[in-house]
C-alpha cells in the first residue's frame, strides 16, 4: 500500500519502502510492532497541512478501493474532510456497504457522506433506509424506502427490491403485516418466482391468513418454479428457518416449528448483518414456545436476543416486553411489571405492535391484581393500542386478554371487530390448535365473567378439539370442562385440583389459582372447600420452577401463603394469631378494603367467600370500637397506612 502512496514505482518501491523503515527503526522513530512513536507522530502531523492530510487521506482510500481492500477506516478518515468527486463517493459507498455488513452503526453517516460528494441520492436511499433500521430510526428508514418505491423505474430492479424489503420489515414492526405482505407480493413482480424475498414473504402472509400464497412459496422450487439460487450464507438459512417454522406452526407440527425458529434465532445470531425481517426468529421462537407450554425455551432465546442484540435496537423493546409476557405466565408478577416499566418507561412512545404488547401486559397486571381502578385506566391504554393494530396471527393471545378485561368492564363492543377478524384469520389457516386455543380460552373465560353458559360450553368443546395440538392446549381443555360444570356448581374436588395443577404445569399459575379458587367457593363440602383453598393458594404463590427472569426478580409473591391441603384460618382461628390490634388475614382484608375493592372482588383475591370478608370486617369494627364506616376507615389507615379510598 505504502509503494503507490508515496509514488514509488513498482519494480524496486518494495525495497525502497523496506530502507526507508528499517532507517526509521534504527533512529527510534518506530515502536517494535512497527508503529510510529507518539511523539514523533505527533510532530509530524502538527507539520503536515491540513489539506496534505486530508489528499492522504483519500489516496489511501482510493487505494483500497482498486486493490478490493477494507475501505472502511480509511473512510472514516475522510468524513467531514470536504473531500468530493466521484471516486471518493465511492469509496464513501463502498464503506457504507461495508458497514452494514459488519453491523456497524456508522453506515448512515457513510452513505450521507457519499450524496455530499456527488453520488445521485435515489441511488443510495435504499442502502440508507436500510443504514436507518440497522439504528432503529424507523421513520428516517420509511422515508428513505419510499423515494425508492414512488419511483421504481429509476432505480436498478435490486434496489428497488432492497428498498421494499426494508419499507415491508419497518411496516410489520409498526403492526401493518397486511400492508408488509403487500409489499413482499409487489416484489414478486420485480424478480422471477419472488427470488430472494420469496421466505421473508412467509411469516407476513401466513401472519395475514394467506396460507395458498405461502405454501406455494415454499414448495416454489419442487414445483418447477426457478428463481435465483441464494447464497448458503448464515442469514438465508436464518431466513429459510424461520419460514418454515411460522408454516409449521400453523400446518404441521409445533415442536417442529418451534425447533426450526429457535434454531433461525442461533444462526441470526452469528451473523453481523442486521437482519431486515417481518419479526426477529427469537420473538417468534418465544411466541410458539408459551404457546406450546414451554416456558424456559421461551426464556432462553428471549435473553440470548437481547445479549447479542438481535435484530438491532428496534426490536429490544419488543424482546424484553415478551420476557414480561413470560415472566406474567410464570407468576412473577413483580418481574413483568418491572420488565414492562424498563420497556415503556412514561412517555415513552411506543410502535403499534409493541404498544399493544405493552397495553395488554399492563391490563393483564391489573385483572392479576383484582384492582378493578388500575384495571380502568390500564383498559383506557389499551382501547387506543386495539384501535391503532390490526388483528394479526401474532397478536392473538394479547387480544384474548384485552377481551377478558373488556367483559369484566363491560366493554366488549371494543375488542368485538377484532374478535371477528381474528374468527375469520384463524378460518383462513385451518384453525390451527396452536394459535387458535388461547383465544378459545380467552373466550371461556369471557363467558364465565357474563355467565353465558353456552358460550362457555361452545368454546370448552373447541378446546377438547384442540387438545391434540400441544400440553399446553390439553391443560386449557382439561380446566375447561371444570369451568363449565362450575357454571352448574358442580364440584369434582380431586378433577378440579388435577386441573389447576394441570395450568400450573403449563404456565398459567394464575388461572391454576384462579379455578381452584372459585371451586372452593362453590362447593358445599367443607372438607373440599379446605382442600381446594389450600391449593388455590399453592398455585398462585408461586410460578412453574424456573431460574431467575432476567428482568427482575419476583417480590409480589406471598411468603405466607397456604401449603396445599391446609385449612384456611376462619376468622376465629385468625384472631387468635394477632401482632396488634388486626390479625394478618384482617390486615389483608383492611387494605383491600381501603383501596375501594367491593366484598365480592376482594374475596376472589383472597379466595374466600363475600360472606367472610364481611364477617371480616365486622369484628375488626367491634375490636376497634369504630362507630361508623368513616370511623373504621379512619381507624384502618392508622393501622395499615392509607388507601386508595377517598
Amino acid at each position: 500500500m505504502l509503494v503507490p502512496l508515496l509514488g514509488l514505482s513498482p519494480e524496486d518501491g518494495a525495497a525502497q519502502v523496506d530502507e526507508l523503515l528499517e532507517a526509521a527503526r534504527a533512529a527510534g522513530m518506530l515502536t517494535a510492532d512497527g508503529r510510529a512513536v507518539p511523539l514523533v507522530s505527533a510532530a509530524v502531523l502538527a507539520r503536515t497541512p491540513r489539506a496534505s492530510r486530508s489528499e492522504l487521506r483519500r489516496a489511501l482510500a482510493e487505494i483500497e478501493l482498486d486493490r478490493g481492500g477494507n475501505v472502511l477506516a480509511a473512510a472514516r478518515g475522510l468524513v467531514g474532510t470536504g473531500a468530493a468527486g466521484s471516486r471518493v463517493a465511492t469509496v464513501f459507498t463502498s464503506a457504507a456497504e461495508e458497514a452494514l455488513r459488519t453491523g456497524s452503526s456508522s453506515a448512515g453517516e457513510l452513505f450521507d457522506a457519499a450524496v455530499q460528494a456527488g453520488s445521485p441520492a435515489l441511488g443510495l436511499a435504499a442502502g440508507r433506509a436500510e443504514a436507518a433500521v440497522l439504528t432503529g430510526d424507523l421513520d428516517l428508514a420509511l422515508i428513505q424506502a419510499d423515494q425508492v418505491l414512488s419511483d421504481p423505474d429509476q432505480v436498478p430492479p435490486a434496489a428497488a427490491v432492497r428498498a421494499g424489503t426494508v419499507a415491508a420489515a419497518v411496516l410489520a414492526h409498526r403492526g401493518m403485516l397486511g400492508r408488509s405482505a403487500e409489499l413482499y407480493r409487489w416484489m414478486g413482480t420485480l424478480e422471477p418466482a419472488m427470488g430472494t424475498t420469496a421466505v421473508l414473504a412467509v411469516p407476513a402472509l401466513i401472519g395475514t391468513g394467506a396460507l395458498d400464497e405461502a405454501t406455494k412459496l415454499l414448495q416454489g422450487p419442487a414445483s418447477g418454479n426457478s428463481g435465483p439460487l441464494r447464497p448458503p450464507t448464515l442469514l438465508a438459512g436464518a431466513e429459510e428457518l424461520m419460514a418454515q417454522g411460522v408454516y409449521d406452526s400453523v400446518a404441521g407440527s409445533p415442536t417442529a416449528a418451534l425447533s426450526q425458529l429457535t434454531r433461525a434465532a442461533s444462526l441470526l445470531e452469528a451473523s453481523q448483518r442486521a437482519a431486515l425481517l417481518p419479526d426477529t426468529p427469537a420473538a417468534l421462537a418465544a411466541l410458539v414456545a408459551v404457546h406450546c407450554g414451554e416456558l424456559d425455551v421461551a426464556q432462553s432465546v428471549l435473553e440470548r436476543a437481547l445479549r447479542v442484540g438481535l435484530g438491532g435496537r428496534g426490536s429490544v423493546t419488543r424482546h424484553r416486553l415478551l420476557l414480561g409476557w413470560i415472566a406474567l405466565f410464570r407468576g412473577a408478577t413483580g418481574a413483568a411489571r418491572s420488565a414492562l416499566t424498563v420497556a415503556s418507561p412514561p412517555g415513552a412512545e411506543l410502535e403499534p405492535r409493541d404498544e399493544l404488547l405493552a397495553a395488554a401486559l399492563d391490563v393483564a397486571l391489573a385483572r392479576r391484581a383484582g384492582d378493578l381502578a388500575v384495571l380502568m385506566t390500564a383498559w383506557g391504554r389499551a382501547r387506543e393500542a386495539i384501535v391503532r393494530h390490526p388483528v394479526d396471527l401474532f397478536v392473538l393471545q394479547q387480544l384474548g386478554e384485552l377481551w377478558v378485561a373488556a367483559t369484566r368492564l363491560r366493554e366488549s363492543s371494543w375488542v368485538r371487530p377484532h374478535l371477528d377478524e381474528a374468527t375469520d384469520l384463524l378460518a383462513r389457516l385451518g384453525d390451527p390448535a396452536l394459535w387458535a386455543a388461547p383465544l378459545h380460552w380467552a373466550g371461556l373465560q369471557a363467558a364465565i365473567l357474563s355467565e353465558d353458559r353456552d358460550a362457555a360450553k361452545r368454546h370448552a368443546e373447541a378446546l377438547d378439539g384442540a387438545a391434540d395440538g400441544s400440553r399446553y392446549a390439553a391443560a386449557m381443555a382439561a380446566a375447561a370442562r371444570h369451568w363449565v360444570r362450575l357454571l352448574d356448581s358442580e364440584v369434582d374436588t380431586a378433577g378440579v385440583e388435577a386441573a389447576a395443577r394441570g395450568l400450573h404445569a403449563v404456565g398459567m399459575a394464575w388461572e391454576g389459582g384462579k379455578l381452584a379458587g372459585q371451586a372452593a367457593i362453590r362447593t358445599r363440602d367443607r372438607k373440599a372447600m379446605t382442600a381446594l383453598l389450600g391449593c388455590a393458594r399453592a398455585l398462585q404463590s408461586s410460578g412453574p420452577a424456573a431460574r431467575t427472569v432476567a428482568v427482575e426478580a419476583d417480590t409480589d409473591c406471598d411468603p405466607r401463603a397456604t401449603a396445599p391441603g391446609t385449612a384456611e384460618p376462619g376468622p376465629e382461628q385468625a384472631s387468635d394469631s394477632v401482632d396488634g390490634p388486626l390479625s394478618d388475614r384482617e390486615r389483608e382484608v383492611a387494605g383491600l378494603v381501603l383501596e375501594g375493592l367491593t366484598y365480592r372482588q376482594i374475596g376472589e383475591r383472597l379466595f374466600i367467600s363475600a360472606k367472610t370478608v364481611e364477617h371480616h370486617v365486622a369484628r375488626m369494627r367491634q375490636r376497634l370500637g369504630s362507630g361508623s364506616r368513616g370511623e373504621l376507615f379512619a381507624h384502618l389507615r392508622q393501622i395499615v397506612g392509607p388507601g386508595t379510598d377517598s
